[in-house]
């Protein structure tokens, strides 16, 4: 799971590029086009979702993983099924909100949602995946050329109406849910998490942490060390994450990766700019663990490459097992 060539995933078996629909968007999302089938509008079927506590676990399957878009707007909380990720991203969106990508691959829950829409950042950190499934409601319709183009297999309610569903649980646009084994066969397993990621015993040093925020202009995040658990539990804006079932979300190892968050091209339905979240390149980033703060350093070198994170003797910072939250935020530097 750690640095991959461009010769591996050259033999990784090709996934159907998908076309992506255009969005009717609220406040945080991009703006719509037309001419690729209906807007994310919430008109689509309505049903409540499923159990979240339900979820194959299939480690020994093969393929890509899936990524999803998850609504993380307070209208869209709580979650269903972020508890099950391998990996959760954390981005900063229009006006100065937070988004959350999550990346599955040792099981597939029943379902996951809400599911938003795509950005152009989007496309270049999962380039470090080979091929993956890309779920999402929708994007802007200047960035559907880019996602067409791109290493990936794009999902959306447009083209794969059966997996999606409308929930009843919630106001639209908050309210679109997935089912992935509609999507994929079975979980890949966690060979399929080639992010560059290296797993295993704490390092040595660090300091004592128990609790960690990182704010952005209008949403913030915080991680606080639970003993009890040895785990991290998340809240946002101030209030505990849990799921819709009510487990908590507590990753074994959160990541502070400091990068440059830039404008895009693109803007939302009030003039907001689209935040670009640059994650080839390197880095400082903190990696909480055990109770502990690490400093590290991130190398992407490309975009087809994993992130590497390295204590300060270079050697790789091991990840504690279990899920793994990385929340980018704006390097100061």
């Amino acid at each position: 799971m750690g640095h991959r060539s461009r010769a591996r995933r050259a033999t990784t078996t090709a996934a159907l590029l998908g076309a992506a629909l255009t969005a009717c968007l609220a406040a945080g999302c991009t703006t719509t086009g037309t001419g690729r089938g209906p807007a994310d509008d919430g008109r689509a079927g309505t049903s409540a979702p499923a159990s979240p506590s339900r979820s194959t676990d299939a480690g020994t399957g093969t393929g890509p993983v899936l990524a999803v878009k998850i609504d993380n707007a307070p209208g869209a909380r709580p979650q269903t099924g972020l508890d099950a990720a391998d990996v959760v991203y954390a981005e900063q969106v229009e006006g100065g909100l937070s988004r959350l990508m999550a990346v599955y691959a040792s099981r597939l829950p029943k379902v996951v949602g809400p599911v938003r829409s795509a950005r152009e950042s989007d496309l270049e950190l999962l380039r470090q995946f080979d091929r993956p499934t890309l779920a999402f409601s929708g994007a802007q319709h200047k960035l559907l050329p880019l996602i067409d183009k791109a290493p990936l297999r794009a999902v959306t309610p447009d083209e794969t109406s059966h997996a999606f569903f409308r929930g009843a649980d919630k106001q639209a646009p908050h309210n679109l849910y997935l089912r992935p084994d509609r999507l994929l066969p079975s979980a890949p397993g966690r060979a399929a998490l080639t992010a560059g990621f290296h797993y295993g015993a704490a390092p040595a040093g660090g300091r004592t942490e128990t609790s960690r925020t990182v704010r952005y202009p209008s949403a913030r995040f915080t991680f606080t060390w639970s003993a009890g658990r040895h785990r991290w539990l998340v809240a946002m804006d101030g209030s505990p994450t849990g799921t819709a079932g009510g487990k908590p979300v507590a990753p074994a190892t959160v990541v502070v990766q400091y990068v440059t968050v830039r404008e895009s091209a693109y803007h939302d339905v009030l003039g907001n700019n689209t935040p670009y979240t640059e994650t080839v390149g390197s880095g400082k980033a903190e990696v909480l663990r055990d109770g502990r703060a690490f400093d590290a350093t991130w190398t992407r070198a490309t975009a087809a490459d994993g992130t590497e994170f390295t204590a300060p003797d270079g050697a790789p910072l091991n990840f504690a097992k279990g899920q793994v939250w990385v929340v980018f935020a704006q390097s100061t530097a």
